[in-house]
């Protein structure tokens, strides 16, 4: 996975835990994903990229199913509690479901 695939993700996952409406301690996780991905861009610097096109590309393009997948990858990261992992994958089977029927 390259720079640009890792950012894409980070996006994601704070794309999704955004559109998670059940958890009211969400701006808490958002900010901290936010500082996470701050540090990502300070430490590993991509040349002639477009940080804020591709996050609204994400945002725009990537499903919530793929949103939430990527949050599953940072949570643990941003040492998220397990309640909104466990949200997370509660909301991940309801799409799923919805995907079945």
């Amino acid at each position: 996975m390259d720079l640009k695939d890792t950012y894409r993700y980070l996006v994601g996952a704070y794309y999704g835990i955004r559109d998670m409406d059940n958890y009211e301690l969400k701006e808490y996780i958002l900010k901290d994903i936010e500082e996470y991905i701050k540090s990502f861009i300070k430490d590993n610097p991509i040349t002639d990229f477009d940080y804020r096109k591709e996050a609204d590309l994400v945002n725009d393009e990537k499903s919530l199913k793929t949103k939430l997948q990527d949050s599953l990858i940072v949570l643990p990261k941003v040492n998220a509690p397990m309640e909104l992992v466990l949200l997370v994958k509660a909301r991940l089977k309801e799409i799923r479901e919805n995907e079945i029927n």
